[in-house]
């Protein structure tokens, strides 16, 4: 079933630091890998074609919680881990921001010959899923961003991204091959942006009759409407508020990782070693891999799996990110070694995470924990685009409660 939804994407400008985007690729490369392992290729798609997901997987990358740069940074940091492995995986990725847009067509038609693909069908796709959503849909966001992500079968994604320079505000767009049978039918597997009150959406499937008086396009048979709604309402302000994340959600993984020793359970026995952070970080992690589509319905709790390049919640924890991409590099090797029980346990995390949830009851912890991970952030190499995480003046007599 297609899914369609609108959110708010503050536009943020500025560059991603270096120490960041190495990581975001190859961490961004590892879950790929697991999702190819556990689901399948089509598994990736349907995902980057769901923006909720979406949102989550950039937060797990340490992309700013919110913002419309996390559109740009994931799909980079993708471009780069994917195709360097395209043979391995067979998926591509091609497009991007501005003049990397343009070289779409070009990128489509050279992997055509490479496999066999319709590469005269693929351009035809992807000009007009660009064209539906800049023209067809009049909504005020002007496209600058065009990504399209496909599999050695045909198969094919495709993530794009306006701006509104009055409002200051992003929108994205998610088509799926999959979810629709005509461009002109209500085609997107998700819309990321603000509800701008009356637009003009000529690729409706109630325009039909307005489309035939105004557009020359070939009409298609019209197949089903989308029927659910997948929202994104990402608000304006920077820092993370109890608000924006499921506290219980959020509280069992907190207790899963920090207290440990309430939690025998024997899946945890492969990541002996592993520190009460990092399995922070890969509980996450791993719901982002395993986790079922109603878990992303709060993409700001994954940022507290490596926090965000601006300091919110808090400095990314450089030790903790490189130990994440070290436990899940390795479980996925030895998986493909016939090994799979480090990866399962990974995998368990998740399993953990939700038997937790069932009966946990938190009280206001989020500002105290947020606290708590600046406070220490300098001990796991804190950074933000503003430098390194610097220890905090000692404040005698001051407690700490997480839950």
């Amino acid at each position: 079933m297609a899914r369609t939804g609108y959110a708010d994407l503050p536009l943020h400008y500025g560059r991603v630091p270096q120490w960041l985007a190495e990581r975001m690729t190859t961490l961004g490369g590892a879950i790929v890998e697991a999702i190819i392992i556990e689901y399948g290729k089509g598994e990736v798609l349907r995902r980057l074609s769901d923006p909720l997901w979406f949102q989550s997987f950039g937060c797990v990358l340490g992309m700013d919680w919110h913002s419309s740069g996390i559109t740009t940074s994931v799909m980079g940091a993708l471009k780069r881990a994917v195709n360097a492995r395209s043979r391995e995986f067979g998926l591509y990725i091609c497009g991007g921001r501005g003049k990397h847009s343009r070289q779409t067509p070009a990128e489509l038609l050279a992997i055509a010959e490479k496999t066999g693909l319709n590469g005269s069908a693929l351009v035809h796709s992807s000009r007009l899923a660009a064209k539906v959503d800049n023209t067809a849909i009049q909504d005020g966001f002007q496209l600058y961003l065009h990504s399209f992500i496909l599999s050695d079968s045909g198969e094919w994604t495709v993530v794009q991204q306006g701006l509104n320079d009055s409002s200051g505000m992003a929108r994205r767009y998610h088509w799926h091959s999959g979810a629709f049978q005509s461009y002109l039918d209500s085609p997107h597997s998700g819309v990321t942006g603000e509800n701008q009150g009356l637009i003009l959406n000529l690729a409706s499937a109630d325009a039909g009759v307005t489309r035939e008086s105004i557009l020359k396009i070939p009409q298609e048979n019209p197949d089903t409407m989308i029927r659910e709604v997948r929202k994104i309402i990402m608000p304006r302000h920077h820092e993370v508020r109890s608000d924006d994340v499921n506290l219980k959600r959020l509280g069992a993984i907190l207790t899963l990782a920090h207290e440990r020793q309430i939690c025998q359970f024997e899946d945890l026995l492969l990541l002996e070693g592993v520190g009460p952070r990092a399995v922070q970080s890969l509980a996450l992690v791993s719901e982002v891999i395993y986790g079922s589509p109603t878990r992303f319905n709060d993409p700001a709790r994954f940022s507290f799996a490596h926090g965000g390049k601006d300091g919110h919640p808090f400095p990314v924890p450089l030790k903790v990110y490189d130990e994440t991409i070290q436990v899940l590099r390795n479980s996925i090797e030895r998986s493909k070694l016939g090994n799979s029980d480090k990866l399962q346990a990974v995998r368990q995390l998740s399993t953990i995470a939700s038997r937790i949830e069932k009966d946990f009851r938190p009280n206001p912890f989020l500002e105290d924990h947020i606290q708590k991970e600046r406070d220490t952030s300098h001990e796991f190499g804190g950074m933000t685009v503003f430098g390194k995480a610097v220890a905090p003046k000692k404040q005698p007599g001051q407690q700490l409660k997480l839950f």
